[in-house]
C-alpha cells in the first residue's frame, strides 16, 4: 500500500498539484471592503417575513429539478427576453466550470480579455482548456485590434468579456462587443455580475447574438451569502450545458430565499441606487488625495494607484481596513481595489488611506 504522497502523486495531475486554492482573507473584525458586498441587508420587517417563509421550506426533499417559480421570477423582473432559456448555478463561478467542461475539446481555447476575474483563467485550466489572456490597453480599455487578431488566430471555442470589467470597472464600447460577437467562432460569454450598477446589458439583445450567454449573479445585489448565478441564452446552448449541471445544484433556502428577494426587487434596486451614489463621492474624495489615481468605474468597487501599494495595503490592514491588492499583472502594478460601501465605511477607508499614504516611504 503507498503512502499518502505517493499515491496523491500518481493520481492528481501535477499542474493541479502545483496550483495554490483561492483564498478567502480573514475578515473578522475588519471594515470588508475586499470583495464588491452590499453593505446592506434587507429591511428588518422583510427579514420577519423571510424567517417565517424559510420555515415552511421542505429541506427534507431533494429540489425540483428546474426552480420553475425562480425562473418565471427572473425572467419578470429582469426581462430576459423569449425564447431564451434560463440556467441557475451554486453562484456563477459552478456556471463558468460548466461552460467550459462542456466545451473542453481536445485543443480547445478560452480567450479572455487581461486583466479580469481570475475564474476564467482556473476554469480553463482545470477543464485543461489553452487559456488565452488578451491585455487591455494601459488605461483599461479594450485593444480591439489586439482581440480580433487573437481570435483569429486562436479560434477559441469561449470567449469571457467582464462588462463592465472586474477589477478595472471598464465598460467597453457596445461597437467593441459586437465586433467581438461577430468575429467569434464559438461561444461569448457576457459576464454582467454588475449589472446592478452599470445598468446597461446587453440582455435585451440574446436573440440578435444566438452565440452569446449573458451571465449574472444576484451576489452583488446583497445576496452573496445565497451563492446564486444564472445564465440566459439560445436554447441550444443551454441544453448541452444542462447536461453537465449536477441535479440539484441549487438548494431549495437559495431557491426560496432569492424569490423573495426578487418579489421585493425595488428594495434591491433602491440600495443598488444608494451605492451608485457613493461610487461618485468616493471617487470624487480619492482624487482629492495626493498621489492618488483612480479611474472611473461601472461597477460596485473601484480601481486606484498609489505609491508603494503594498505597504499601503499593509497599513489598511493593520487599521482593519481590507481591500484588495493587485499585483499580480503588470498593468496592475501598485494597484488596489476597493469596494463601495455605505457612507459610513466609505468616510472611515478614506480617512485610513490618508493615513496610510501619509506613513508610507
Amino acid at each position: 500500500m503507498s503512502d499518502a504522497q505517493t499515491a496523491l502523486r500518481y493520481a492528481v495531475r501535477d499542474d493541479i498539484r502545483a496550483l495554490a486554492a483561492y483564498q478567502v482573507p480573514d475578515s473578522s473584525g475588519m471594515v470588508k471592503l475586499d470583495a464588491m458586498e452590499n453593505p446592506y441587508q434587507l429591511p428588518q420587517d422583510l427579514r420577519l417575513a423571510l424567517g417565517q417563509r424559510l420555515a415552511q421550506v421542505t429541506v427534507n426533499r431533494y429540489p425540483a429539478p428546474r426552480a420553475r417559480a425562480l425562473l418565471e421570477k427572473l425572467r419578470e423582473v429582469y426581462a430576459i427576453p423569449a425564447p431564451a432559456e434560463i440556467m441557475l448555478g451554486n453562484g456563477s463561478d459552478e456556471l463558468i466550470s460548466i461552460i467550459a467542461t462542456a466545451c473542453a475539446k481536445p485543443g480547445a481555447s478560452l480567450l479572455s480579455l487581461a486583466p479580469s476575474f481570475v475564474m476564467y483563467a482556473m476554469s480553463a485550466q482545470l477543464a485543461q482548456l489553452n487559456f488565452i489572456p488578451v491585455n487591455l490597453n494601459n488605461d483599461y480599455t479594450l485593444n480591439l485590434a489586439a482581440t480580433l487578431a487573437a481570435i483569429e488566430q486562436h479560434q477559441p471555442a469561449i470567449i469571457y468579456i467582464s462588462y463592465p470589467n472586474n477589477p478595472t470597472g471598464s465598460l467597453y464600447p457596445v461597437a467593441d462587443i459586437e465586433a467581438l460577437l461577430q468575429a467569434a467562432p464559438g461561444l461569448v460569454v457576457l459576464d454582467e455580475a454588475y449589472y446592478a450598477f452599470a445598468q446597461h446589458s446587453f440582455m435585451p439583445r440574446l436573440a440578435e447574438f444566438p452565440n452569446m450567454i449573458v451571465m449574472r449573479t444576484v451576489s452583488k445585489s446583497g445576496l452573496a451569502g445565497l451563492r446564486l448565478g444564472y445564465m440566459a441564452g439560445h436554447p441550444a446552448w443551454i441544453e448541452q450545458f444542462d447536461k453537465v449541471r449536477p441535479p440539484y445544484n441549487v438548494n431549495v433556502l437559495t431557491q426560496e430565499y432569492a424569490l423573495f428577494a426578487l418579489e421585493h426587487a425595488e428594495v434591491l434596486e433602491a440600495q443598488a441606487a444608494v451605492i451608485r451614489q457613493e461610487r461618485r463621492r468616493l471617487l470624487d474624495s480619492l482624487s482629492l488625495l495626493p498621489g492618488v489615481t483612480v479611474w472611473p468605474s461601472a461597477g460596485n468597487f473601484l480601481l486606484f494607484r498609489v505609491p508603494h501599494a503594498r505597504q499601503v495595503f499593509e497599513q489598511l490592514k493593520t487599521g482593519k481596513i481590507l481591500v484588495k491588492y493587485l499585483g499580480a499583472n503588470p498593468l496592475m502594478h501598485d494597484c488596489l481595489r476597493v469596494t463601495v460601501s455605505s457612507p459610513e465605511e466609505n468616510a472611515l477607508f478614506v480617512n485610513a488611506l490618508n493615513a496610510a499614504l501619509k506613513a508610507a516611504p
